[in-house]
Protein backbone atom coordinates (compact mmCIF):
# COMPACT_ATOMS: atom_id res chain seq x y z
CA UNK A 1 0.00 0.00 0.00
CA UNK A 2 1.19 3.62 -1.00
CA UNK A 3 2.04 5.66 1.97
CA UNK A 4 1.91 9.33 3.02
CA UNK A 5 3.55 11.44 4.98
CA UNK A 6 1.30 13.29 8.10
CA UNK A 7 2.28 16.98 8.05
CA UNK A 8 4.72 18.35 10.65
CA UNK A 9 6.08 15.03 11.22
CA UNK A 10 8.30 12.20 10.33
CA UNK A 11 5.36 9.96 9.71
CA UNK A 12 4.25 7.74 6.84
CA UNK A 13 1.05 6.00 6.93
CA UNK A 14 -0.97 4.18 4.75
CA UNK A 15 -3.34 6.05 2.53
CA UNK A 16 -5.88 4.20 3.78
CA UNK A 17 -6.28 3.49 7.84
CA UNK A 18 -8.11 0.37 9.97
CA UNK A 19 -10.59 2.24 12.19
CA UNK A 20 -11.78 0.13 15.34
CA UNK A 21 -14.49 1.85 16.57
CA UNK A 22 -16.61 -1.40 17.20
CA UNK A 23 -13.99 -3.37 18.50
CA UNK A 24 -14.59 -4.80 22.16
CA UNK A 25 -18.60 -4.74 21.77
CA UNK A 26 -19.72 -5.33 18.31
CA UNK A 27 -16.77 -6.78 16.91
CA UNK A 28 -15.38 -10.59 18.47
CA UNK A 29 -11.72 -10.25 18.93
CA UNK A 30 -11.43 -13.23 16.88
CA UNK A 31 -12.87 -11.12 13.91
CA UNK A 32 -10.82 -8.09 14.71
CA UNK A 33 -7.41 -9.78 15.28
CA UNK A 34 -8.37 -11.32 11.40
CA UNK A 35 -8.77 -7.62 10.33
CA UNK A 36 -5.22 -6.76 11.51
CA UNK A 37 -3.35 -9.16 10.08
CA UNK A 38 -5.21 -8.85 6.52
CA UNK A 39 -4.55 -4.89 6.96
CA UNK A 40 -1.02 -5.79 7.74
CA UNK A 41 -0.93 -8.34 4.68
CA UNK A 42 -2.03 -5.51 2.23
CA UNK A 43 0.46 -3.35 3.78
CA UNK A 44 -1.71 -1.41 6.28
CA UNK A 45 -0.11 0.73 8.76
CA UNK A 46 -2.30 3.48 9.97
CA UNK A 47 -4.66 1.73 13.06
CA UNK A 48 -7.31 4.48 14.19
CA UNK A 49 -8.92 3.58 18.18
CA UNK A 50 -9.69 5.99 21.25
CA UNK A 51 -9.89 5.41 25.37
CA UNK A 52 -13.70 4.72 24.52
CA UNK A 53 -14.00 2.80 21.91
CA UNK A 54 -15.38 -0.41 23.74
CA UNK A 55 -14.75 1.16 26.71
CA UNK A 56 -11.32 0.88 26.20
CA UNK A 57 -11.32 -2.80 24.80
CA UNK A 58 -10.48 -1.89 21.49
CA UNK A 59 -7.08 -0.17 22.70
CA UNK A 60 -7.05 -4.43 24.81
CA UNK A 61 -7.51 -6.19 21.14
CA UNK A 62 -4.90 -3.87 19.65
CA UNK A 63 -2.47 -4.37 22.68
CA UNK A 64 -3.29 -7.83 22.84
CA UNK A 65 -2.39 -8.62 19.30
CA UNK A 66 1.02 -6.59 18.95
CA UNK A 67 2.30 -8.04 22.27
CA UNK A 68 1.27 -11.92 20.58
CA UNK A 69 1.68 -12.26 16.95
CA UNK A 70 2.39 -8.83 15.25
CA UNK A 71 5.04 -6.31 15.22
CA UNK A 72 4.52 -3.01 16.86
CA UNK A 73 7.08 -1.28 14.66
CA UNK A 74 5.14 -2.47 11.46
CA UNK A 75 2.05 0.46 12.30
CA UNK A 76 1.03 3.90 13.16
CA UNK A 77 -0.96 3.63 16.46
CA UNK A 78 -3.06 6.50 16.67
CA UNK A 79 -5.52 6.98 19.78
CA UNK A 80 -7.59 9.80 21.70
CA UNK A 81 -8.56 11.34 24.47
CA UNK A 82 -11.00 14.11 25.96
CA UNK A 83 -14.01 11.40 26.12
CA UNK A 84 -14.58 10.10 29.52
CA UNK A 85 -14.90 5.85 29.24
CA UNK A 86 -18.60 5.33 30.63
CA UNK A 87 -21.63 4.39 29.20
CA UNK A 88 -23.52 7.13 26.89
CA UNK A 89 -23.81 9.64 26.86
CA UNK A 90 -20.06 9.84 27.16
CA UNK A 91 -18.80 12.83 29.68
CA UNK A 92 -16.00 15.41 27.68
CA UNK A 93 -13.14 16.20 29.54
CA UNK A 94 -9.78 17.71 28.18
CA UNK A 95 -8.39 19.13 30.80
CA UNK A 96 -4.51 18.54 31.21
CA UNK A 97 -5.14 16.17 33.91
CA UNK A 98 -7.76 14.55 32.49
CA UNK A 99 -5.80 13.90 29.12
CA UNK A 100 -2.54 12.88 30.60
CA UNK A 101 -4.37 10.35 32.35
CA UNK A 102 -6.49 8.91 30.12
CA UNK A 103 -2.92 8.28 27.50
CA UNK A 104 -1.26 6.49 30.68
CA UNK A 105 -4.56 4.31 30.50
CA UNK A 106 -4.38 3.66 26.77
CA UNK A 107 -0.55 3.15 27.07
CA UNK A 108 -1.22 0.08 29.61
CA UNK A 109 -4.05 -1.15 27.50
CA UNK A 110 -2.09 -1.21 23.78
CA UNK A 111 0.85 -1.94 25.89
CA UNK A 112 3.37 0.21 23.78
CA UNK A 113 5.70 3.08 25.97
CA UNK A 114 3.96 5.53 22.99
CA UNK A 115 1.39 6.59 20.35
CA UNK A 116 2.24 8.26 16.78
CA UNK A 117 -0.39 10.02 16.78
CA UNK A 118 -2.54 11.26 19.64
CA UNK A 119 -6.06 13.21 18.92
CA UNK A 120 -8.43 15.05 21.13
CA UNK A 121 -11.33 13.41 20.57
CA UNK A 122 -13.95 16.46 21.01
CA UNK A 123 -13.85 20.44 21.64
CA UNK A 124 -14.61 21.12 25.33
CA UNK A 125 -16.37 24.48 25.95
CA UNK A 126 -15.14 24.49 30.05
CA UNK A 127 -11.36 24.14 29.32
CA UNK A 128 -9.42 26.76 28.21
CA UNK A 129 -7.78 25.47 24.59
CA UNK A 130 -3.92 26.70 25.84
CA UNK A 131 -4.64 23.90 28.61
CA UNK A 132 -5.87 20.55 26.92
CA UNK A 133 -2.21 21.86 24.31
CA UNK A 134 -0.32 21.56 27.03
CA UNK A 135 -1.08 18.15 27.45
CA UNK A 136 0.05 18.18 23.76
CA UNK A 137 3.28 19.36 24.18
CA UNK A 138 3.50 17.53 27.51
CA UNK A 139 2.87 14.03 25.85
CA UNK A 140 5.11 14.75 23.23
CA UNK A 141 7.78 16.26 25.98
CA UNK A 142 8.06 12.77 27.69
CA UNK A 143 8.54 10.82 24.67
CA UNK A 144 5.02 9.70 24.61
CA UNK A 145 3.80 10.89 21.47
CA UNK A 146 5.36 11.12 18.43
CA UNK A 147 2.62 13.67 17.01
CA UNK A 148 -0.42 15.44 17.67
CA UNK A 149 -4.38 16.48 16.13
CA UNK A 150 -8.08 17.05 16.70
CA UNK A 151 -11.11 15.44 15.91
CA UNK A 152 -14.04 16.79 15.27
CA UNK A 153 -13.35 20.47 15.44
CA UNK A 154 -15.07 23.01 13.50
CA UNK A 155 -13.63 25.37 11.78
CA UNK A 156 -13.32 28.35 13.85
CA UNK A 157 -12.11 25.46 16.55
CA UNK A 158 -9.64 23.48 14.27
CA UNK A 159 -8.39 27.29 13.01
CA UNK A 160 -8.23 28.66 16.88
CA UNK A 161 -6.07 25.64 18.29
CA UNK A 162 -4.01 25.07 15.27
CA UNK A 163 -3.16 29.12 15.75
CA UNK A 164 -2.58 29.17 19.36
CA UNK A 165 -0.15 25.91 19.10
CA UNK A 166 1.91 28.33 16.59
CA UNK A 167 2.02 31.42 18.52
CA UNK A 168 3.17 29.56 21.80
CA UNK A 169 5.83 27.86 19.75
CA UNK A 170 5.13 24.30 20.90
CA UNK A 171 5.35 21.64 18.22
CA UNK A 172 2.50 22.26 15.34
CA UNK A 173 -0.31 19.82 15.11
CA UNK A 174 -0.98 17.39 12.18
CA UNK A 175 -4.03 16.18 11.37
CA UNK A 176 -7.66 16.76 12.03
CA UNK A 177 -9.61 14.14 12.11
CA UNK A 178 -13.56 14.36 10.48
CA UNK A 179 -16.45 12.95 8.75
CA UNK A 180 -16.04 12.93 4.98
CA UNK A 181 -17.71 11.11 2.35
CA UNK A 182 -19.52 11.98 -0.83
CA UNK A 183 -22.11 11.85 1.61
CA UNK A 184 -21.15 14.12 4.13
CA UNK A 185 -19.07 17.23 2.28
CA UNK A 186 -19.93 19.44 5.23
CA UNK A 187 -16.14 19.70 6.14
CA UNK A 188 -15.87 21.19 2.97
CA UNK A 189 -17.36 24.74 4.12
CA UNK A 190 -14.86 25.31 6.93
CA UNK A 191 -13.35 22.78 7.78
CA UNK A 192 -11.21 21.94 4.93
CA UNK A 193 -9.92 25.46 3.93
CA UNK A 194 -8.60 25.59 7.37
CA UNK A 195 -6.92 22.68 7.63
CA UNK A 196 -5.52 23.77 3.91
CA UNK A 197 -4.06 27.36 5.27
CA UNK A 198 -2.75 25.79 8.51
CA UNK A 199 -1.04 22.72 7.02
CA UNK A 200 -3.25 19.96 8.63
CA UNK A 201 -4.23 16.84 7.15
CA UNK A 202 -7.31 15.15 7.05
CA UNK A 203 -8.12 11.98 8.37
CA UNK A 204 -11.97 11.02 7.39
CA UNK A 205 -13.69 8.97 9.35
CA UNK A 206 -16.93 6.96 7.92
CA UNK A 207 -15.68 7.71 4.32
CA UNK A 208 -18.26 4.77 3.58
CA UNK A 209 -21.22 7.46 4.36
CA UNK A 210 -21.82 5.31 7.61
CA UNK A 211 -22.25 2.05 5.27
CA UNK A 212 -24.97 3.96 2.57
CA UNK A 213 -22.34 4.07 0.15
CA UNK A 214 -21.99 0.41 -0.24
CA UNK A 215 -25.15 0.20 -2.12
CA UNK A 216 -27.03 -2.06 0.33
CA UNK A 217 -29.80 0.03 1.23
CA UNK A 218 -31.06 1.25 -2.25
CA UNK A 219 -33.64 -1.94 -2.10
CA UNK A 220 -34.72 -0.75 1.55
CA UNK A 221 -33.44 -1.75 4.72
CA UNK A 222 -34.30 -5.17 6.42
CA UNK A 223 -37.18 -4.90 9.04
CA UNK A 224 -34.27 -6.15 12.19
CA UNK A 225 -31.81 -3.77 11.08
CA UNK A 226 -34.59 -1.09 10.21
CA UNK A 227 -35.78 -1.40 14.22
CA UNK A 228 -32.02 -1.51 15.66
CA UNK A 229 -30.62 1.27 17.79
CA UNK A 230 -27.36 1.30 15.88
CA UNK A 231 -29.43 2.30 13.11
CA UNK A 232 -31.87 4.63 13.96
CA UNK A 233 -28.87 6.81 15.81
CA UNK A 234 -26.19 6.35 13.23
CA UNK A 235 -27.77 5.49 9.77
CA UNK A 236 -31.30 6.10 9.02
CA UNK A 237 -31.09 9.89 8.51
CA UNK A 238 -28.43 8.80 5.26
CA UNK A 239 -30.98 6.52 3.75
CA UNK A 240 -33.92 8.91 4.48
CA UNK A 241 -32.30 11.59 2.57
CA UNK A 242 -33.23 11.83 -1.38
CA UNK A 243 -29.90 13.63 -2.31
CA UNK A 244 -28.05 11.27 -0.65
CA UNK A 245 -29.69 8.24 -2.34
CA UNK A 246 -29.38 10.43 -5.52
CA UNK A 247 -25.19 10.49 -5.01
CA UNK A 248 -25.33 6.73 -4.18
CA UNK A 249 -27.05 5.76 -7.40
CA UNK A 250 -24.43 7.49 -8.74
CA UNK A 251 -21.48 6.01 -7.31
CA UNK A 252 -23.13 2.58 -7.96
CA UNK A 253 -23.51 3.75 -11.83
CA UNK A 254 -20.04 4.75 -11.54
CA UNK A 255 -19.06 1.71 -10.13
CA UNK A 256 -20.64 -0.37 -12.84
CA UNK A 257 -19.37 1.21 -16.04
CA UNK A 258 -15.54 0.73 -14.45
CA UNK A 259 -16.46 -2.63 -13.36
CA UNK A 260 -15.90 -1.97 -9.75
CA UNK A 261 -17.52 -1.88 -6.28
CA UNK A 262 -19.79 0.98 -5.29
CA UNK A 263 -17.21 0.38 -1.94
CA UNK A 264 -13.70 0.86 -3.91
CA UNK A 265 -15.44 4.04 -6.05
CA UNK A 266 -16.26 5.31 -3.01
CA UNK A 267 -13.12 5.12 -0.92
CA UNK A 268 -10.78 5.84 -4.11
CA UNK A 269 -12.66 9.50 -4.42
CA UNK A 270 -12.70 10.44 -0.55
CA UNK A 271 -9.11 9.25 -0.38
CA UNK A 272 -7.83 11.44 -3.46
CA UNK A 273 -9.61 14.49 -2.07
CA UNK A 274 -6.79 17.50 -1.51
CA UNK A 275 -5.60 17.47 1.64
CA UNK A 276 -6.66 14.29 2.86
CA UNK A 277 -4.07 11.79 4.33
CA UNK A 278 -5.71 8.70 4.98
CA UNK A 279 -9.48 7.41 5.11
CA UNK A 280 -10.48 4.99 7.91
CA UNK A 281 -12.15 2.23 7.30
CA UNK A 282 -13.89 0.23 9.47
CA UNK A 283 -15.47 -2.95 9.17
CA UNK A 284 -17.43 -6.04 10.88
CA UNK A 285 -15.64 -8.73 9.39
CA UNK A 286 -12.51 -9.44 7.47
CA UNK A 287 -14.60 -9.77 4.46
CA UNK A 288 -15.80 -6.11 4.37
CA UNK A 289 -12.31 -5.00 5.21
CA UNK A 290 -11.02 -6.62 2.02
CA UNK A 291 -13.64 -5.18 0.03
CA UNK A 292 -12.45 -1.73 1.43
CA UNK A 293 -8.96 -2.59 0.74
CA UNK A 294 -9.46 -3.26 -3.03
CA UNK A 295 -9.63 0.74 -3.24
CA UNK A 296 -5.83 0.75 -2.82
CA UNK A 297 -5.24 0.19 -6.47
CA UNK A 298 -8.06 2.15 -7.86
CA UNK A 299 -7.79 5.60 -9.66
CA UNK A 300 -10.75 7.08 -10.70
CA UNK A 301 -11.06 8.46 -14.10
CA UNK A 302 -11.38 12.11 -14.81
CA UNK A 303 -14.75 11.91 -15.98
CA UNK A 304 -15.72 9.87 -13.14
CA UNK A 305 -14.28 12.36 -10.14
CA UNK A 306 -15.96 15.00 -12.16
CA UNK A 307 -19.52 13.32 -12.16
CA UNK A 308 -19.00 12.79 -8.53
CA UNK A 309 -18.10 15.74 -7.14
CA UNK A 310 -21.15 17.46 -9.06
CA UNK A 311 -23.89 15.28 -7.88
CA UNK A 312 -22.10 15.22 -4.24
CA UNK A 313 -21.43 19.48 -4.15
CA UNK A 314 -23.09 21.01 -1.49
CA UNK A 315 -24.14 24.61 -1.13
CA UNK A 316 -22.06 27.15 -0.12
CA UNK A 317 -23.27 30.51 1.09
CA UNK A 318 -21.80 33.56 2.49
CA UNK A 319 -19.25 34.17 4.00
CA UNK A 320 -17.73 29.87 2.90
CA UNK A 321 -18.07 30.53 -0.68
CA UNK A 322 -15.21 32.91 -0.76
CA UNK A 323 -12.98 30.14 0.79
Amino acid sequence: MRKRRLPHSDIEVSRLGLGTATWGFGDTEDDSVAQLRLFADAGGTLIETANVYGNGESECVIGRALAKELRRDDFTLATKAGLVPGKPPLRTDASRARMLSELEGSLRRLRVDHVDLWLVHTWDRRVPVEETLEAIDTAMQDGKVRAAGLCNYSGWQTALAATVQQLRGAAPLSVVEVEYSLVQRGIDREVRPAARELGLGVLPWAPLGRGVLTGKYLDGVPEAKRGSRFFQWYVRDYTADPARVGIVREVVACARELGLTPVAVALAWVRDRPGVCAPLVGARTAEQLSASLSAESVELPESIRKRLDAVSAIPLGYPERSL
